[in-house]
């Protein structure tokens, strides 16, 4: 199986993708041995910061004692981005905006392209380039009912929103009940005062609270 259809198989049967960045390596090695000892097996760091690239190669090395995880990298705007965490490791690209160039880089790797959309427009320039699943973000504007209004128009696209996505069941039966694919999760996830109080442990069992909504809702 491809790295491309081994990331996509792995997000749509998780469903839930976990976001998040921190400055500290070590503090985002504990987020991410949270968030897998709690189930998950995709995870999206994020290209936030100054030592984004740095991090995320810390994490690419405890990744070793993680079997089965796969380690994307999010909010990638340009083709130099993207070539800097493909040689890095990186098992999928998450991106904010549609820029077929990156896309473009991303498919000649073999790996997963995961644009970010807003317009049926950007949905649609996303699928001429080949993607097989967009983000769609801000998902807190947007709403499940804009997923019902645009589905139809891309049949066999599959939708992710990230943003505005809650840990409780009415969100997120609202979210998959207007035809998404998976969710993306950040801070409502991965929670600022939960970072800042170094409390893993609820990280980890947050997730699993998550992950157990999800897998109980039919797909």
């Amino acid at each position: 199986m491809s790295k491309q259809q081994s990331a996509l198989d792995g997000l749509l049967q998780q469903r839930l993708l976990p976001l998040f960045y921190h400055d500290d390596a070590d503090t985002c090695v504990n987020i991410l041995q949270a968030l897998y000892n709690a189930g998950i097996r995709l995870v999206e760091y994020t290209h936030r910061g100054p030592n984004a690239l740095v991090n995320f190669s810390v994490l690419q090395q405890c990744k070793q004692q993680m079997p089965g995880l796969q380690l994307g990298i999010g909010t990638i705007k340009n083709p130099g981005q993207a070539e800097n965490y493909i040689a890095a490791g990186a098992d999928f690209i998450v991106c904010p905006t549609t820029e077929p160039a990156v896309g473009s880089v991303v498919s000649d790797a073999g790996l997963l392209w995961i644009p970010g959309c807003m317009t049926p427009t950007e949905i649609g320039k996303a699928e001429a380039a080949g993607a097989k699943l967009v983000k769609i973000f801000p998902g807190n504007i947007l709403g499940p009912s804009y997923i019902n209004a645009i589905k139809d128009l891309f049949p066999g696209m599959r939708f992710m929103p990230t943003g505005g996505v809650e840990v409780n069941r009415d969100n997120l039966q609202s979210w998959f009940n207007a035809g998404v694919s998976a969710v993306g999760m950040g801070s409502r996830l991965v929670s600022d005062p939960l970072v800042k109080e170094k409390d893993f442990a609820a990280i980890e069992e947050l997730t699993r609270q998550a992950l157990d909504i999800v897998n109980s809702i039919s797909q």
